[in-house]
């Protein structure tokens, strides 16, 4: 209830600011989606360096661990690039970009829309943005519907995979009751290494 409050509470003083002319002048809407998007990403890495378990679980890694949020990041990009061509009103990297996010949809869908005004336009930016918004909260709702699925056709690799960085939080439930508690250290590493790539390969294909 309080976070609830304090949410309606900044929407509200951020509302009486710009009718009463109290934002400081010339601050665009970039301008603040900029600042939140930097927040974000200090949060992002604030999360993970703090967290002494996340700490001792990446300290702990056995090297082929990796390979695996490798091959997640490899069959995402890929068949994004491969599907692309039905897309006619996006580039490749526009959809590259969107298929980035790994779930992360919150972060990705801001990197987007900021990243992308300058060379496309507000417009075409906020919609990129949504897409990314829209794309990443499907992809967690299909991993949490069709994970017993995935596990029965693709190994318990699957749900994993398809989670993206939500294997390590919201997915992982659903992971480990079709999947097995043997794969929380599996899970958790894959959404780890993928959250600390958003702000990576979001930027790199935005800039193309």
């Amino acid at each position: 209830m309080r976070d609830s409050l304090l949410i309606v509470g900044a929407f509200l003083v951020g509302c009486a600011a710009g009718i009463f002319g109290l934002a400081p002048a010339g601050l665009t809407e970039s301008d603040v989606a900029l600042w939140i998007l930097q927040a974000l990403i200090l949060q992002v890495g604030l999360g993970i360096g703090a967290d002494e378990e996340l700490g001792n679980l990446l300290r702990s890694v056995s090297p082929r661990l990796l390979w695996i949020p490798v091959a997640t990041v490899v069959g995402t990009l890929g068949a994004t690039a491969l599907l692309s061509g039905c897309f006619a009103r996006w580039s490749m990297t526009d959809l590259l970009a969107v298929g980035s996010g790994f779930g992360y949809y919150s972060l990705s869908s801001i990197l987007i829309s900021s990243l992308k005004e300058p060379s496309i336009g507000a417009g075409a930016a906020a919609e990129l943005g949504a897409i990314a918004l829209l794309a990443n909260v499907f992809r967690e709702l299909l991993t949490l519907f069709f994970a017993p699925c995935m596990v029965r056709f693709f190994t318990p690799l699957g749900p994993v995979a398809a989670g993206g960085v939500t294997s390590m939080d919201v997915t992982l439930p659903v992971i480990l009751r079709t999947a097995g508690r043997d794969w929380l250290f599996v899970a958790m590493l894959h959404g780890i290494v993928l959250d600390c790539s958003v702000p990576l390969l979001v930027p790199l294909f935005c800039a193309w």
